[in-house]
């Protein structure tokens, strides 16, 4: 999904291939046996119940909520198995860890290309979004400064269109 305002674009990107399709849960659960294999690991029933719960959510997710997910099929899992879990995923370069705003951390898929985020300060949606004019200003801020930019992290905080428009409508 990608809709395109000010020349920004928001994107729901998932590391797609070069036909625009974003791996399934299973595929990604495919590439996370090979890394674990790579390191001499082995793969368990737990481990794949939480990666494919989490590649099904295909969002920003925390480890609580991932424990919630993951608790409706295996009410077994404990929370010290989800957070090794995610550590294994991060180790293994699939997932990466955010902290918006300071607060808990939150885990997202590892995408092909670099994005930013917009976080809604009512209901918490997080917008990934990238816009190549912006990418061009930071180079040239980096120039201006002479220094090299080797990567950078922009956050935008503010109320989404949806929370915008269910206030205007009590309002």
């Amino acid at each position: 999904m990608a809709t395109s305002r000010r020349g920004a674009t928001i994107v729901l990107k998932r590391s797609a291939d070069s036909s625009g399709r974003r791996p399934s849960a299973e595929e990604w659960i495919e590439i996370f046996h090979a890394r674990l294999k790579e390191r001499a690991l082995k793969s368990t029933t737990q481990r794949d119940e939480i990666a494919k719960a989490f590649y099904r959510l295909a969002r920003h997710v925390s480890a609580e909520e991932l424990y919630e997910e993951v608790k409706r099929s295996n009410p077994h899992v404990g929370y010290a198995t989800i957070y090794r879990t995610l550590k294994l995923l991060k180790e293994c370069e699939l997932v990466s860890e955010r902290h918006f705003d300071e607060s808990q951390a939150r885990y997202e898929i590892i995408g092909e290309g670099h994005h930013d985020h917009f976080i809604c300060e009512r209901c918490g949606k997080i917008i990934e979004f990238q816009n190549p004019q912006l990418e061009c200003l930071q180079r040239e801020i980096a120039e201006e400064l002479g220094v090299e930019l080797v990567r950078h992290k922009m956050e935008l905080y503010g109320i989404c269109q949806e929370c915008s428009s269910k206030q205007a409508s009590k309002g």
